[in-house]
């Protein structure tokens, strides 16, 4: 049942709070670590047309259909990818076992969340879950205490709480116009010109909302704060997923099952994308802060996304989720190798750093990895999205925006290269010739997301060969 992958999640939290605490203390790690470990399994092992649907039901008057495709299964898979990492590298750099505890809670809350979205059938539903993700997450972004993260969490609680308004105000007038708020509902009323007015104004603000949740730009205010200004576990929860289920996901959802195309929504989507794009990428050059100059790249590459959904061709979704896939591992591996980095040297202002490379190699080289997929560089897994992107781009005609496109991953490499030689590169920098490689809790979660870079760059180019892809690309 598919409820079983938000009920459990649940209970689990209940379970972990219920008497004899210390012995639920020793037990939260390894219980959240089955359940992520689980949903990547169930997700490789289950075809998505066999999920089927179900029936959801909280008492007599809570209902909600839930049903799994292709695209909910990718964002399963990268939900259970990242939230692993976070709570392997969160295991490693938290010492006191209550925050330890506290924050594997605040994960499983977030999994139910984000596995409501991403299965949820009307639009409702998903604003639920989409706010139960959120206030978690606002928690986790303060989970420090300290000033920069009371600070961070406070304009990021502001600037949600207008997307949130924003985003209800357009589910009551859906509910006004068409009855009811599922997929079905909204694709009926759109069909009725007697009250387009009116729903494309709701879907304009529904739209607004979600790049707010998304981070895009210029929508983005709260991200760079959020990301840098968290603990190094939770800049790897919201970069590495949480903006694409709460802002890639709904759009491609949205766009592709919900709203259909429509151009003047199309065209409003390409423009924030390349803006995103641009932008991300000039606001990350002239970073001094490793995780703050992270943030900025994550706003570029979700405008990869979006571009590619307001594109709107097959071939530019399929190159869409591909990116959103890619994206959620490569960041979560820099903001990984970030963590690594500030927990030895103490510092994430690259300025001071410096040959760390010759000290922690396996950081180093993992790094490498990382920021060459994010550019886009062959043979690696970023590459191959970002090239789907561009040239589905430039065979609808969209050429400027495929130029830029280019444009803006040239700038993602001049700042990444630039990270790498302030970092790793060149001579040790004083102080930290006798720092050693990172703990095992943050060397084993870089070298798997690394191990995927590298596999799915490698076996991509055989999946471009296969006849079926032609044929869904042309669908």
């Amino acid at each position: 049942m598919l409820q079983a992958l938000i009920v459990i999640p649940l209970l689990s939290v209940i379970l972990l709070n219920l008497p004899f605490r210390d012995l639920m203390k020793r037990a939260a790690f390894g219980l959240a670590l089955a359940l992520f470990v689980s949903q990547i399994g169930l997700v490789i092992l289950a075809p998505a047309d066999a999920w089927g649907r179900s029936l959801g039901v909280f008492g007599t008057f809570l209902k909600f259909d839930l049903t799994v495709d292709n695209l909910s299964s990718v964002m399963l898979l990268c939900i259970g990818i990242v939230l692993s990492i976070s709570l392997l590298v969160s295991h490693s750099l938290l010492t006191d076992e209550e925050q330890k505890f506290n924050f594997t809670n605040l994960l499983l809350i977030i999994l139910a969340g984000m596995n409501g979205v991403v299965m949820a059938t009307d639009i409702f539903s998903l604003f639920v879950f989409m706010e139960i993700t959120a206030v978690a997450s606002f928690i986790l972004v303060a989970f420090k205490r300290n000033s920069e993260g009371f600070e961070a969490a406070f304009k990021y609680v502001i600037l949600s709480a207008i997307a949130t308004v924003a985003m209800l105000s357009a589910i009551a007038l859906i509910f006004l116009v068409a009855g009811g708020t599922s997929f079905q509902h909204v694709q009926a009323a759109l069909r009725d010109s007697s009250h387009n007015f009116l729903i494309m104004f709701a879907i304009g603000l529904f739209i607004c909302g979600v790049f707010v949740k998304g981070g895009l730009m210029p929508f983005h205010a709260w991200l760079p704060d959020a990301h840098s200004a968290a603990h190094s576990a939770v800049s790897i929860l919201l970069s590495g997923v949480q903006i694409k289920v709460l802002g890639a996901y709904v759009l491609l959802r949205m766009i592709t099952t919900v709203f259909g195309p429509i151009d003047s929504v199309s065209q409003i989507l390409m423009v924030v994308g390349l803006i995103s794009i641009i932008f991300g990428a000039l606001g990350a050059l002239g970073q001094n802060d490793f995780k703050r100059m992270l943030a900025y790249s994550s706003v570029s590459n979700m405008g990869y996304i979006v571009l590619g959904v307001g594109c709107g061709t097959a071939l530019a979704i399929g190159g869409a989720i591909f990116h959103l896939f890619n994206h959620a591992v490569f960041k979560s591996l820099l903001f990984a190798n970030a963590a690594a980095v500030e927990s030895r040297t103490g510092t994430r202002d690259m300025d001071k750093m410096g040959g760390l490379a010759q000290r922690m190699p396996v950081t180093g080289l993992t790094s490498v990895l990382g920021s060459l997929s994010a550019a886009g560089v062959p043979p690696l897994a970023g590459f191959w999205s970002k090239l789907i992107i561009i040239i589905a781009l430039w065979l609808a005609g969209y050429r400027a925006y495929a130029v830029m496109a280019v444009v803006g991953s040239l700038v993602t490499l001049a700042y990444l290269l630039s990270m790498q030689r302030r970092v790793f590169f060149g001579k040790i920098a004083e102080g930290f010739e006798e720092i050693k490689e990172a703990d095992f809790g943050l060397v084993l979660p870089a070298v798997i997301l690394a191990a995927i870079i590298v596999a799915v760059g490698l076996i991509f180019p055989f999946v471009l060969s296969l006849p079926q892809f032609y044929s869904a690309t042309q669908n």
